[in-house]
Formats: C-alpha cells, structure tokens, sequence
C-alpha cells in the first residue's frame, strides 16, 4: 500500500468521523443556519488562518533542511532525557496489553487528526467568531515553538534511542501507517511532543468554550488524554517530550484567552 492509498484512507475516515460529529455536536439546524454566512466568518478569520498556513508550510520546509542545520546549531539532548527519565517508556510499554496497541495506533493518527480538524469546523460554524480565530492562532503558537526547538534541539525518540528496550508498536501493529509518518516526521524531532501540544490546546480550548459546545468537551479532552498516552506506549516520545507538550499548549491557550491578549486577537 502507498502513501497515496495510506493518505486516502486516513481522509475516508476523518470525513466519517467529522460528519458524525458535527451533527452530533452541532446539530442539523445549527449547521443549516451557519452555511450562507460561512464566507463572511472566513472573511474575518483570514488573517489568523493566514498565520497558521503560512506556519504549516515553514514547518514543511523545515522537514527538508531542520536536521541538517539542527545538527549544525542545535544541543543533542537525547542523553539528558535518558538521564532524567531511563528506560520509562520501556517499562510502560512492559505494562500495556498488547491488544491495546492497535487502539493507541487508530488514536494516535486517526484520532490526532479528527481532535485537530474538529475545532476548526466548529469555530467556523460557531455564532461567536472569536472561535475560529483563537483556535488558528493557538494552532500557530504550538507549531511556531515547535520548529523553533526542533531546529534548537536535537532530540531521537526512545524507540530510535534504545531499540533494545522499546518497540515501534505503530509500525509492528499498523505498519502501512510508516509510509505517513516518515513523510511528516523526523527521528531528531520529538522535543516537545506536538501531538501532545495540540491535543492538549484543544482540550483546553474545549473547556473555555463549553457554553458554545458542550458535548464537544468530554470527546475532546478523552480523545487528548489518549493521544498524550499513545505517544509514549507506541514509543515515540519519552515522557519529557510530553511534559514540555503539556505546557506549551497550556501556554498557548494562555496566551489566546487571557484578556490582553484576546483583545488583541478579537478585533
């Protein structure tokens, strides 16, 4: 199976998983009233949306040319992480069944992009367009820091780093998903995790925005709480990665709703 095939797979499912949602969570007359202003709302959102595709493909390129300059002015802290934390992730992976392996492998692709893409269709689709907008730039902060200490740090996961004790559970269980992952990823970029970044920005994002979506919230903060677990029992990031994923999504969703800075934002 190719990357094409892989590709068309992962979008078959997050449309599935996308539609039911937003009828579940949305609702079929809330999402009939907001489709003749959805123009206007990506009007207002354009210059945070801007912001954040203009980020996504700095942090494309920087998948080409990141590690080589990271080698170059970059501090390899693998063996600092190691020191601190040792063989953690091996002893949690010694602990997970085996059956969840291929739970944690649907969660962490499928259910990273569907937490992902989600909040962006309900901010657009929300009355307050405040939504959309916080949502896009909290987005921008997390990617923006992550290429900043992707290029500042050089950092293998603990499935690169110690083969011996831990096990590439994503491409043992679900091995067509190495095809995806390699195109979008490198072994030297794993501090911080922003899968868990993101996952976490949106749970608490969820949160702040309860009023607007309530169901929304118990899904988003389950599906993060779980995508922050698989990055460490598929052996991809070490549990520091995720601890500094932790705040930086906190400090993102800071930034996009404590009151000096969403005055800024919510012109």
């Amino acid at each position: 199976m190719g990357v094409v095939a892989v590709l068309a797979e992962v979008v078959a499912v997050i449309v599935c998983l996308l539609s039911a949602t937003l009828v579940a969570v949305v609702g079929p007359e809330r999402l009939r009233e907001a489709v003749p202003h959805l123009p206007e709302k990506l009007r207002a959102a354009a210059g945070p949306i801007g912001l954040l595709a203009a980020v996504l493909l700095l942090n494309s390129l920087a998948r080409d040319f990141g590690v080589g300059l990271s080698w170059l002015i970059g501090v390899n802290i693998t063996d600092s992480i190691y020191a601190v934390e040792g063989a953690l992730v091996a002893e949690l992976q010694s602990l997970t069944p085996a059956w969840l392996t291929n739970y944690f492998g649907y969660v962490y692709v499928y259910g990273y992009v569907f937490l992902l893409v989600f909040p962006l269709l309900a901010g657009l689709l929300a009355s307050d367009r405040r939504l959309l907008r916080r949502t896009a730039i909290a987005y921008t902060v997390n990617y923006a820091v992550g290429i900043a200490c992707y290029l500042l740090f050089v950092a293998y996961g603990p499935r690169n780093y110690m083969p011996e004790l831990v096990q590439p559970l994503l491409f043992d269980a679900l091995p067509r998903f190495e095809l995806l992952t390699s195109a979008v990823n490198a072994n030297t970029n794993v501090f911080p995790s922003l899968h868990t970044s993101l996952s976490v920005t949106v749970a608490l994002l969820s949160v702040s925005t309860r009023d607007v979506y309530p169901r929304w919230t118990p899904i988003a903060t389950f599906l993060a709480a779980n995508v922050l677990l698989s990055t460490m029992v598929l052996g991809i990031h070490w549990a520091t990665d995720v601890l500094a994923g932790i705040v930086l999504g906190s400090v993102s969703v800071w930034l996009v709703t404590s009151e000096r800075v969403h005055a800024v934002i919510d012109r």
